[in-house]
């Protein structure tokens, strides 16, 4: 591409991962789109206490506007004044604060020649939502723009966009950075047998009870680590230590210091399938062992038992903590990623989206997406 594209994003937020796991994924994407000499404006709400819990500085690679979030009016004219100067419009879901207000004005302020996306970060929740409302405003809205990409779903998601009148539809998966997320020494503070970061949420609760929480009262000798937001007064085993919020800049740590990493997705998304979480490309470029709950599609991403485990269960949890020594934890990692570092960056993520923005439908007819 001759010329980089000036891209305004709407999003929950890039400088932080404060209750928004997707903040590595948006950072991974935007970096490496900047990389390829695009120019990303970031902008995000001030919300949910996210500003106060930043994880990065603005950072060299996109201009980050924040913005307070009460007024509808202002909140419009701000979109009206990102589109003057924008090649592409981007409304991530997910914003949390005025989300109907965003999706409606960034149709509504489009320039003759912009290309205007909904980026879904929670496709399947998104879809469930339309479908169980009798007049959903994003279910107007989504055949006027250009493009619907997901952060995952696989055909299931891609097919039931098309059904909304999506004019076409893409999945962008998540990826590796592997300058944010590499292999580093174990600290002490962080040791444990199986370590899982994920925020407490409803929809997910019930599976971290059963592939977490179950196999730890299993392994009373077992050490158990978890990090994230919200499990504070959630009854735990005793070998259960929580860390409450952990900032990015642990991360690589925590991944490095457990013998496994646990991923267990949400319901929704264990339901549709072909929806890696974040954690699990990062764990993967730290050299991790992971074990991930089962779900569609897994081996489209990672070869089963040899770049990673999968569990049907908290007994089968429980059965490969006992068996995985850390010898063939470390192999298991090693290879996962390599894996990663071969398919799954986001450099690679980067050159999709830019072979999509500028061969459009031609290139998605020849994936098979519209």
């Amino acid at each position: 591409m001759k010329t980089g594209l000036n891209i305004g994003f709407f999003g929950s937020s890039l400088v932080s991962a404060y209750w928004n796991g997707a903040a590595t994924y948006y950072r991974g994407i935007i970096k490496a789109l900047h990389a390829l000499g695009h120019r990303v404006t970031f902008y995000e709400p001030d919300a949910f206490e996210r500003q106060k819990h930043r994880d990065i500085p603005d950072p060299p690679w996109a201009d980050v506007v924040v913005y307070p979030a009460e007024d509808p009016a202002a909140v419009s004219r701000l979109v009206e004044n990102a589109a003057r100067k924008a090649d592409v419009l981007v409304k991530a879901s997910g914003v949390g604060v005025l989300d109907n207000v965003l999706e409606a004005a960034v149709l509504a302020y489009k320039r003759a020649g912009q290309t205007t996306i909904f980026w879904d970060v929670d496709a399947p929740a998104t879809l469930a939502r339309i479908r169980q409302a009798r007049k959903d405003p994003l279910g107007e809205l989504i055949p006027h723009y250009d493009w619907i990409w997901t952060y995952g779903g696989g055909d299931a998601v891609v097919n039931a966009y098309r059904s909304l009148g999506a004019r076409a539809c893409v999945p962008i998966y998540n990826a590796v950075d592997p300058e944010t997320h590499f292999p580093v020494l174990p600290e002490a503070r962080l040791t444990a047998d199986v370590s899982l970061l994920a925020n407490r949420l409803p929809d997910r609760e019930e599976r971290i009870d059963e592939f977490f929480f179950r196999p730890a009262a299993s392994l009373p000798n077992g050490t158990f680590l978890l990090g994230g937001n919200g499990w504070h007064d959630k009854p735990l085993p005793p070998n259960v230590r929580t860390l409450g919020h952990v900032y990015t800049a642990d991360h690589n740590a925590l991944f490095a210091s457990s013998n496994l990493v646990l991923n267990v997705s949400r319901n929704d998304m264990a339901t549709v399938g072909y929806s890696p979480a974040t954690r699990v490309f990062e764990a993967a470029g730290v050299g991790a062992c992971i074990i991930t709950d089962a779900w569609d599609g897994i081996d489209f991403f990672f070869e089963p038992g040899h770049e990673i485990l999968v569990a049907q269960d908290g007994d089968h949890v429980t059965e490969l903590v006992r068996s995985t020594y850390p010898g063939r934890a470390r192999d298991i990692g090693a290879s996962a990623r390599q894996r990663v570092l071969r398919d799954h960056t986001y450099t690679i993520r980067a050159h999709q989206i830019e072979s999509l923005l500028v061969h459009q439908r031609d290139n998605v007819l020849l994936m098979g997406y519209a």
